[in-house]
């Protein structure tokens, strides 16, 4: 685990305080159950008019020619360590809501909510997922047949941790301050003190 060295203002849910995205992953493969988990805890988050915009493609080692299909698609220091990962893949968002056509605004925020959920029920099993914006997006789109209708939002890796892997340095958060604010943008929600 990181060091932490920020102490949370609150008492906060151990999974949320220690996850974070490690670059070394042990060649464990994740059990199919498992792995079906963390989409399922995906699809239980929320979302606007329960859209459920997310869409992910997924690609696990045991299918060799997939695998390298989406690994080519991240930057090479990216693809240097994600290599390693057991599996592979990247998020979309529905850009329209299903009902009636109109614009979603919230689609990506929506598949950034589904990502968390699955970031958390990874932690709960041991299992850690690095989502990354170092990847090419627009090859992503084309090569996967990705409708125009969906924005490309993450791509991620996930596995066990290689317990030799490098650490991240001193783990702290910006103030709650200077992130939730009350009456004026900038002022400090009372709360937060």
């Amino acid at each position: 685990m990181p060091t932490i060295t920020d102490t949370p203002s609150t008492s906060l849910n151990e999974l949320i305080r220690t996850r974070w995205s490690p670059r070394q992953y042990l060649d464990r493969a994740i059990a199919p159950a498992d792995l079906k988990t963390l989409f399922e805890a995906a699809r239980w988050a929320s979302s606007c008019f329960n859209e459920q915009p997310w869409r992910f493609i997924v690609a696990t080692k045991d299918d060799q020619e997939h695998f390298a299909k989406v690994l080519g698609l991240l930057m090479e220091m990216n693809q240097k360590w994600a290599a390693g990962a057991p599996v592979l893949g990247f998020s979309a968002g529905k850009k329209t809501f299903t009902h009636n056509g109109a614009p979603n605004r919230f689609g990506i925020h929506d598949v950034g909510a589904g990502s968390a959920s699955l970031a958390i029920e990874a932690a709960a099993r041991g299992l850690h997922a690095h989502f990354m914006g170092g990847f090419d997006a627009a090859r992503a789109r084309t090569e996967f047949a990705v409708p125009d209708d969906f924005e490309i939002g993450a791509a991620f890796a996930i596995g066990y941790i290689d317990e030799a892997a490098v650490k991240p340095g001193d783990r702290t958060r910006k103030p709650l301050g200077d992130l939730v604010f009350g009456k004026n943008w900038g002022e400090p929600a009372e709360f937060t003190a």
